[in-house]
């Protein structure tokens, strides 16, 4: 069999915009590559930190996460996604930017898995921080307002998002595990309605198996997507028949 190449490297389904950071990221998380069994491509936006992304939603980022898509496709990748939800906003500027299918948030989920429940249920998002999260997320995300949502943010615990928006160089992963529970277990409490979870934060996979187990809910991430649309492209990656 002759096979017709073409560019540098090969193998990688999905290409990953990541912030510019250096806090801790542990197996799970989006940024650990072993979180896959898979490869994937990774560009660091330079610039694009958490603060600046998540609480202040600069849009001068933008050009930035737009030429960085540009790179990943140029190396070969099929699909391209960012490690941060609150991305959600640029969604149709970098989908328009590039030739291949673009999610550059699991909030995309929040339709689908909402068709999934039945009448009178709620989809539970979990975010970072709930007080930045706002109507332009929503709008690029594709959530509409006949979308019943439930929204509780980490903010209001000590360790999860001080390390993550303030780029901390460590992080107690303990501490971290029982803050989502404890979130998690307030929202079904005040919400009983809520029939399953979307986590927001591409940071918080690592604790998604914990969180099913103490609220019994389906529970679904960034990774969830990623590795659907790995599904879906990886039978025609690079190099194919000549």
């Amino acid at each position: 069999m002759r096979v017709r190449g073409g560019q540098n490297i090969f193998g990688h389904s999905v290409g990953i915009l990541m912030l510019d950071t250096q806090f801790p990221r542990i197996p799970g998380d989006m940024g650990n590559a072993a979180t896959f069994d898979f490869p994937v491509l990774y560009h660091r936006v330079r610039g694009a930190s958490p603060d600046r992304v998540v609480r202040h939603g600069q849009r001068e980022l933008l050009p930035a996460f737009i030429e960085g898509a540009r790179a990943l496709e140029r190396e070969g990748v099929r699909a391209v996604t960012t490690n941060c939800g609150f991305l959600a906003k640029f969604q149709d500027e970098v989908a328009a930017a590039v030739s291949v299918p673009v999610f550059t948030s699991s909030l995309l989920l929040v339709p689908l898995v909402h068709r999934l429940l039945a009448p009178g249920r709620a989809v539970g998002i979990m975010t970072v921080d709930a007080t930045s999260l706002r109507p332009e997320h929503f709008t690029g995300a594709g959530i509409t307002k006949d979308i019943p949502v439930v929204i509780a943010g980490m903010e209001t615990e000590k360790e999860f998002t001080r390390v993550l928006l303030d780029d901390q160089l460590e992080l107690d992963v303990e501490v971290a595990r029982q803050e989502h529970l404890t979130v998690a277990r307030r929202m079904l409490a005040a919400h009983p309605e809520i029939g399953a979870l979307v986590l927001e934060c591409t940071n918080m996979p690592p604790y998604r198996a914990d969180l099913q187990l103490a609220t019994g809910l389906p529970v679904f991430d960034i990774t969830t997507l990623v590795r659907m649309v790995h599904d879906a492209v990886s039978e025609g990656l690079p190099p194919r028949p000549a």
